[in-house]
């Protein structure tokens, strides 16, 4: 085969076109959007049908249905994107399915992009159902490729978990650029199965368990799990991206020692790794995060009454927090291995100069918190945010999220405050993927309940923060084609808000005017703050300042904090022409912009 320069995300999406995908459907997170993202590329020539849902939930339903009919389907997700689907996930693992069914969800130790470091091959093993751990972008495409023959074997979805490095890491891939999926002839077959009354989740569920002996069998099969003999009776277990490390570490240290690289983390093939731990007297287990191999090997050792040694995350060698690196994973080789006098001595390096992530010069965001701020002033207000690059509202100066914990949630918690101080202002910032993706039933509920909070939806036109994927609300579909437009102030209306605006930021004195208006509202009351992503907008005259007028107030600078604005005041080559600095300044020193 060819082969092309791809990331680990890239790779993983011919992968599941060369194992013959029919439907794919997906809802953006980093690090897994690429996946999904080549998909919506390829789909159009390689003659399979894909979508972004509106959730993840969404996605692996719509999946489920086309793998009941017999169809290849697939779903991408991060790893946080999993709780949102773990409903139909754990109903799934019981019920089963006819066609293949394969979940890519890419986890992120660290974490780099997301709340949460939480091990998607703990929720595997929750719900009976098998994972695939890659180490590279190779190992990745082919254990997607491979990934629907063992889900259509099974009866079961089947997990592929990349992580962060994985996933965005490029490799020389060899890819069958002339594969197109084939058309999908079946039909689906009604049958009781499909229906999950307790009486059939019972006998589903004894089935299940007895699956998980068959799929031992499978993966201990696999070429996934590869054994590098040493003389020696030490050894390394190493699952995923973690072999990789493991290998250059043990060149580096020019040491000896048996190494077991781990593909199928759950469930454990039980035979290779038996055969493994009776030829060592002492072993490291080497996995990110969670000790799930860990935990399978000391049950097996023990019901062997092996006298092998284990070393890993329980005896506080091997972490179980943050990601890996060559460098760690060294160290934590040397003092198994007795060599840590060898190690040669660290490098110690200045300190990065701190760089806080901030709102990007000409943000939209940005004026549509400085709207609120404005129009809050001697409320004592309450900012609660939600999961978006408008996250990074609470950063100083404008300090305008106070609570942030998952997709949806914002609206939700404000409806919380309120209920225990109802005399305080909430407002809840969302963007308009997420309003789409889970802040209806939150509006739906504040209508219902009668709750007085002000709902801000931060409509970028796009979903900005994981590479400015289409929506409902965008009128394009995966494809790139034209799509219905839902209208977010259309649903709200739908609703039952009977307070519904729609406003430009960039038209301050009007943004601060509505944002009164529905805060002083006696009910729920919507805004939705209107203007493309500065990231796709035409580029606008940038501003200037005039320096007779200037009072050198810094104003702009302390108000905004946009990275366009430098001490004197300057205008920076970073501007975009927003205007908002020139709608600040007292003395009216600042021209330009998009509203000038």
């Amino acid at each position: 085969m060819p082969k092309h320069l791809l990331l680990g995300n890239e790779a993983i999406a011919w992968g599941l076109v060369e194992g013959g995908l029919q439907v794919a459907a997906a809802y953006p997170g980093t690090p897994s959007s690429e996946v999904f993202g080549t998909l919506a590329r390829l789909a159009p020539t390689k003659g399979f049908y894909a979508e972004w849902s509106v959730n993840e939930k969404v996605a692996l339903e719509v999946a489920a249905g086309a793998a009941y009919a017999g169809a290849r389907a697939a779903v991408s997700m991060k790893q946080v994107g999993l709780n949102v689907a773990a409903d139909p996930l754990m109903a799934l693992a019981y019920i089963g399915v006819k066609g293949g069914l394969v979940l890519v969800v890419a986890d992120d130790p660290g974490p780099h992009s997301s709340q949460t470091e939480q091990d998607t091959r703990l929720f595997a093993r929750f719900a009976g159902l098998p994972v695939l751990d890659p180490a590279t972008p190779q190992e990745a495409k082919e254990m997607a490729k491979a990934a629907f023959a063992l889900s259509e074997v099974l009866g079961l979805p089947v997990i592929l978990r990349p992580t962060t490095r994985v996933a965005h890491v490029g490799q020389d891939v060899g890819i069958d650029e002339t594969v197109v999926s084939p058309p999908f002839t079946g039909k689906f077959a009604k049958d009781p199965r499909w229906v999950i009354f307790p009486s059939l989740a019972a006998k589903r569920h004894v089935w299940l368990n007895r699956q998980q002996e068959a799929a031992q069998k499978l993966l201990a099969a696999t070429p996934f799990n590869v054994f590098r003999e040493a003389e020696s009776e030490l050894g390394i277990l190493a699952s995923g991206v973690s072999a990789t490390y493991a290998e250059e570490a043990l060149f580096e240290l020019g040491l000896k020692v048996n190494l077991f690289k781990i593909g199928t983390p759950y469930p454990l093939p039980i035979e290779p790794v038996l055969s493994f731990l009776k030829r060592l007297k002492r072993l490291l287990i080497l996995e990110e995060l969670e000790p799930v191999v860990e935990d399978q090997v000391i049950r097996l050792a023990w019901q062997h009454r092996l006298p092998v040694e284990i070393a890993g995350k329980h005896d506080h060698l091997v972490p179980r927090e943050g990601e890996f690196n060559v460098d760690l994973v060294r160290k934590i080789i040397a003092f198994f291995a007795g060599v840590a006098d060898q190690l040669p001595p660290e490098m110690v390096l200045p300190p990065l100069p701190a760089r806080p992530p901030v709102l990007c010069a000409g943000c939209p965001h940005r004026a549509s918190f400085y709207a609120l701020k404005k129009a809050a002033e001697g409320t004592d207000a309450v900012f609660t945010g939600d999961i978006g690059c408008y996250t990074l509202g609470n950063a100083p100066p404008l300090s305008m999220v106070d609570t942030c914990l998952c997709m949806g949630a914002g609206i939700n918690i404000a409806a919380g405050l309120f209920r225990v101080g109802p005399a305080r202002k909430q407002v809840a910032f969302l963007g308009d993927s997420t309003f789409f993706h889970a802040g209806l039933p939150g509006l739906v509920n504040a209508v219902y309940n009668r709750a007085a909070i002000t709902i801000v939806v931060l409509d970028n036109r796009t979903t900005a923060m994981t590479g400015y994927q289409p929506h409902p609300g965008t009128g394009r579909n995966a494809a790139g084609k034209p799509a219905p437009v839902i209208e977010i102030a259309a649903l709200a209306r739908a609703c039952g808000v009977e307070f519904v605006r729609v406003v430009d930021p960039y038209d301050l004195a009007e943004a601060v005017r509505v944002a009164r208006e529905a805060l002083a509202f006696p009910g729920p009351a919507v805004v939705v703050m209107r203007r493309e992503c500065v990231a796709l907008a035409q580029p606008k005259k940038p501003c200037r300042v005039d320096r007779e007028k200037c009072l050198e107030c810094n104003l702009c600078i302390e108000e905004l904090g946009c990275p366009a604005l430098a001490p004197g005041p300057q205008i920076t080559p970073a501007c975009t022409g927003c205007g908002l600095c020139a709608a600040v300044c007292p003395a009216g020193a600042i021209s330009g912009g998009e509203l000038s």
